[in-house]
């Protein structure tokens, strides 16, 4: 293995260094800053990553000498998570006087019983630093990720839209000297840090990964915590030994290839996005409604693959598009379709110490179709009960191949082999899509719970892909395979 570094979490806090020693590794940022730091402004609503009244900024080094900014739920991360970084809380952003945004929160009438305001000002706040404030509906998605229960929105989304023509304090030079300090915290080596608990390995490159996991088989896997946070804050669960791939940046990178996009396992939803878009727009409007802003700009597309949830919203995409998964173990890699890692519910095709590294998905061929629908009960921030993503090889007019995958229709993400057989060699239309709906109940035996009956999802699975046939037959000009220059 390579060398690792024992000690203890060296951190910025509202830019004051800091050091962690002997706390339990599962710590939650949100109970270190209220508990330890007695920094009580930023709240705790749901402690999953639901409600954003626990909005932090966390900052680290972009790679570039510059600084990467971004909105995070502090009740789901852990504070080793801080090694070699920057928090900034609430009580941080107004120096001596109120931010920019806090202003524009009292100026609006936008907070109302409080509680949720600190985490609206803190993802509003950070949207403009980035520079992703531009109209009402860019203000919409940013807080989709932050609940407001006195139904304060209107004035909420006029103080975020108030700032869009402001230009914000960044200072290039100010950027480089911080990235250079908190590198320095970082260290050079990887970090091992040890307390009463348990123990976090967080490496730097996928070699060491492999290393690591390979010597540490039965640890858990953490990159974004959006998932494995719940494990801790909901279930109680105790994790003694965690591997945290969120530094790993060969995982991190994007590689659009010839015919193809392989995508790093660490690769987040939100940087994700464009290149997604790049090969179909309903990719795009997917992940606008992926979870919410703060979930996605840390949660991972690997780790989303390699939870196996059958409900998770990539898996059914990725399936229909054909994708394939490299895992890797030591120092051996293997390649696998993405259909053929799920076995089970909880159960996938990894073995002890094996990882996904990467997702590689092809591109849309000229004569593809391709269709992808979410159905939840409300627009952001929620739950799927039905995933839908199809592909079809349409020639003159005939469906040649098809590929119907489900996301909430089974106990793993799954094609749809009956509705696809109800398709090949027809022309697509209405009547073919009834016969593939109908098929649909050959295919799946969906569960009722509080997201949906068993009948209603059938039959909205059905009417996806009656509206797939309607959408292709009225000619909507996006189903077909998007061209660069297009793009």
């Amino acid at each position: 293995m390579m060398a690792h570094e024992k000690g203890p979490i060296r951190y910025l806090l509202n830019g004051r260094e800091r050091v962690i020693e002997g706390v339990k590794p599962t710590t939650t940022i949100l109970e270190h800053l209220r508990r330890a730091e007695r920094l009580t402004g930023t709240k705790e609503g749901c402690a999953e990553g639901d409600c954003g009244a626990c909005t932090v900024m966390l900052s680290e080094p972009d790679g570039a000498g510059g600084i990467r900014r971004r909105a995070v739920n502090a009740c789901i991360q852990f504070v080793p998570a801080l090694h070699g970084r920057s928090v900034e809380t609430i009580e941080a952003i107004g120096g001596q006087g109120l931010a920019p945004v806090q202003a524009a929160m009292v100026n609006s009438h936008a907070s109302q019983c409080g509680f949720c305001t600190p985490g609206f000002a803190m993802q509003l706040h950070v949207g403009w630093l980035n520079g992703e404030i531009a109209d009402r509906q860019s203000v919409k998605d940013l807080v989709s990720g932050n609940l407001c229960r006195c139904t304060g929105y209107g004035p909420i989304v006029d103080a975020g839209l108030s700032l869009a023509g402001q230009a914000p304090p960044l200072d290039a030079a100010a950027d480089a000297a911080l990235a250079e300090r908190l590198a320095a915290l970082g260290g050079e080596a990887m970090l091992a840090y040890e307390a009463p608990g348990g123990r976090w390995f967080a490496p730097r490159d996928v070699d060491e990964l492999a290393d690591t996991y390979a010597a540490h088989p039965d640890a858990v896997l953490i990159s974004g915590a959006t998932d494995v946070g719940l494990w801790v804050t909901k279930q109680q669960r105790e994790l003694p030994l965690l591997i945290d791939v969120s530094r790993v940046w060969d995982l991190r990178q994007v590689e659009e290839a010839p015919g193809r996009t392989i995508f790093g396992a660490g690769v987040s939803h939100a940087a994700a996005i464009s290149a997604l878009t790049r090969i179909h727009p309903d990719l795009g409007e997917v992940m606008r409604r992926f979870a919410g802003h703060q979930i996605r700009a840390m949660g991972t597309l690997g780790g989303n693959i390699a939870n196996g949830s059958p409900i998770g919203d990539l898996a059914p995409c990725f399936i229909a598009l054909g994708a394939g998964l490299h895992l890797r173990m030591g120092d051996s890699m293997r390649g696998l379709r993405l259909e053929d890692f799920f076995l089970d519910y909880g159960k996938q095709d990894r073995r002890p110490g094996e990882f996904v590294a990467a997702i590689d998905v092809p591109d849309l061929g000229n004569n593809e179709a391709f269709f992808a629908r979410k159905i939840s009960k409300r627009f952001d921030s929620d739950i799927s009960a039905v995933m839908a993503a199809f592909r079809l090889k349409i020639e003159g007019g005939i469906v040649t191949d098809a590929a119907l995958a489900f996301g909430g229709m089974a106990g793993t993400p799954k094609r749809a082999k009956a509705a696809e057989a109800a398709l090949i060699g027809q022309a697509f239309g209405a009547e073919a899509a009834g016969r593939a709906a109908a098929a649909l109940a050959k295919d799946f035996a969906p569960l009722t719970d509080i997201r949906a009956s068993s009948r209603y999802r059938l039959e909205a699975a059905g009417n996806l892909i009656r509206r797939f046939a309607a959408e292709h037959e009225g000619g909507r000009n996006d189903l077909f395979a998007v061209t660069a220059e297009v793009a």
